[in-house]
């Protein structure tokens, strides 16, 4: 395990490749983000983008509380125009660097997912969380909007629901999550850990490289037409056999 106070993080060597494993860990401040673990968890992101073995990641928070409670107000009380833009800043590089890990990224959210925290888990390509989270993105109640990574709400979830969160600063539970699709799936906490293992059980089965193109290919199509993805996929279609991986997999007993 490498751990650094405010991070840990867990590489798991598997016969089909290696799983990471990353928790914010200020359990006592309900996982809030400030500038030092802003910090550590973009220097683990950092260091998971260029492990070439590696298949998939799991965030999450310590504890059973928080996933990540947002930014840490004593941090936001602090700030002024200058500071506030390098504290954002820092912030949005930091989810970015996880978006950019070329491997699928696991929300695994275990309680309070709030402001900074839910665009954290927006950054990532899966969520599942469980039956006690809440989320939200309360910044307009303490005289701030929400920005950055929170752009990436309304392709989630709609413009009507993102405005209804961003506007009013109300949470919601993790029903209510699920059902307008901020979270793909809701598990009671003692099987959360079961619910993420399935979803690594069927990326691992995949083909890796299938697997790091389908991800590449996906963030292309955020910014593309859809002429323009249409072409980008053909293009990663004919990348996937720059290696024999489509014909050992297509020769695999089917189970």
């Amino acid at each position: 395990m490498s751990e650094e106070a405010n991070v840990l993080m867990t590489l798991e060597n598997r016969p089909a490749g290696q799983v990471a494993r990353v928790s914010i860990n200020r359990p006592r401040k309900l996982n809030s983000l400030d500038p030092d673990t802003i910090a550590t968890l973009a220097r683990v992101a950092a260091d998971l983008q260029g492990l070439s073995g590696l298949r998939a990641v799991v965030l999450t928070g310590t504890g059973d509380k928080a996933f990540a409670g947002g930014a840490d107000f004593r941090v936001i009380a602090g700030l002024d125009q200058d500071s506030g833009e390098a504290f954002i800043t820092s912030l949005h590089r930091m989810i970015a660097a996880y978006r950019a890990i070329p491997v699928p990224v696991i929300a695994r959210i275990n309680g309070y997912c709030l402001g900074a925290g839910l665009e954290l888990a927006a950054g990532c390509d899966l969520r599942v969380a469980s039956d006690n989270a809440v989320l939200g993105m309360p910044e307009v109640k303490i005289g701030v909007p929400s920005v950055i990574e929170a752009a990436l709400l309304p392709r989630l979830i709609g413009w009507g629901r993102a405005s209804e969160m961003l506007l009013t600063g109300e949470n919601v539970d993790a029903a209510a999550a699920e059902r307008i699709g901020l979270v793909e799936k809701v598990v009671p906490l003692d099987e959360l850990d079961a619910a993420v293992e399935r979803w690594l059980d069927s990326i691992l089965a995949a083909g890796p490289n299938a697997i790091r193109l389908q991800k590449s290919l996906m963030r292309q199509w955020e910014s593309l037409t859809p002429d323009q993805a249409i072409q980008a996929g053909i293009a990663a279609f004919r990348a996937s056999f720059a290696t024999d991986e489509a014909k050992r997999f297509a020769h695999r007993p089917a189970k």
